[in-house]
């Protein structure tokens, strides 16, 4: 058994440990708020965006399709992969990182893979393979639609000069503070859905409904690269609020294990000490 001196100290340190991951879990907490009341406002709108460019774009004829729009033979391919720059979120920064890997080594397997890393632990992790072309983990510094809106239109210009042949997202979606979906998702070239032919969608268009989509189809891009990189956002503080609250709650368990062993031992050295003078008491008196 440990002496008393060491077992303090281990008390001591374990203390500490849980004043922090308390801390930490706070912090989160308030930031989650914030993140989550973003992400739920705008989460309609960009559906409804998506949905209704989605239909249109179904509806156009293949000659008079938007250049974003474009289906060509798979060669480059870019993955977006959203992390955070930030450790101590549980595997929300690994899951991440497994999937892209799952999409270079399992469907991409013969195409020339890049990536664009968002947060330093995308980074990190495929600039040792030489894979990322650029590193734009800043933008959680400010997060605003106009810092996203830029790197969207890069994605864009890229796409449509043919440097890549289709570019993928890949972030966590934000279910709840304890609940993060892993979702790949398609940004280029936009995927047009199949109409129900029952659907009205005989609309009168002023201007044109080709000119009308192509105003859309940049706005959509950037509202739903946006929505991802906010998703990540909320989803990385639920993460670590969660991480943190287990952290605390074990630290608790082990402070408490460790001040029963302290209090064992001490026990234990008081009675030796009690037995020892005793001993010593009968021997004076034979």
């Amino acid at each position: 058994m440990a002496n008393l001196k060491e077992i303090r100290n281990r008390i001591s340190s374990v203390s500490s440990t849980m004043q922090i991951t308390s801390a930490m879990k706070m912090v989160s907490a308030a930031k989650l708020k914030k993140a989550q009341d973003a992400i739920t406002a705008m989460r309609p709108y960009s559906n409804k965006l998506t949905e209704l460019l989605q239909s249109l774009s179904a509806t156009l004829d293949e000659d008079s399709g938007s250049k974003f729009a474009e289906q060509r033979e798979v060669e480059n391919v870019l993955i977006v992969a959203i992390t955070s720059n930030r450790g101590l979120c549980g595997a929300f920064n690994t899951n991440i990182i497994k999937q892209t890997q799952n999409l270079i080594n399992n469907v991409y397997t013969s195409k020339n893979v890049s990536v664009l890393a968002i947060g330093k632990k995308a980074n990190d992790a495929f600039a040792k393979q030489n894979r990322v072309v650029a590193n734009k983990s800043e933008i959680f510094d400010d997060l605003t639609f106009d810092n996203v809106a830029e790197i969207a239109e890069m994605l864009m210009a890229k796409f449509i000069s043919g440097e890549y042949d289709k570019i993928e997202i890949v972030y966590n979606h934000f279910k709840n503070a304890a609940t993060q979906a892993i979702i790949t998702e398609q940004f280029l070239p936009i995927v047009p859905i199949e109409v129900d032919e029952n659907v009205n969608l005989d609309y009168v268009f002023e201007p044109s409904k080709l000119e009308i989509i192509e105003e859309l189809i940049p706005k959509s891009l950037k509202t739903q690269l946006y929505k991802g990189i906010r998703d990540s956002f909320a989803s990385e503080h639920g993460a670590r609020m969660t991480a943190m609250h287990k952290a605390t709650d074990n630290a608790t368990e082990l402070r408490d294990q460790l001040k029963l062993t302290y209090n064992k031992a001490r026990q234990a050295s008081i009675t030796n000490e009690i037995l020892e003078i005793v001993g010593g008491a009968e021997a004076l008196n034979n």
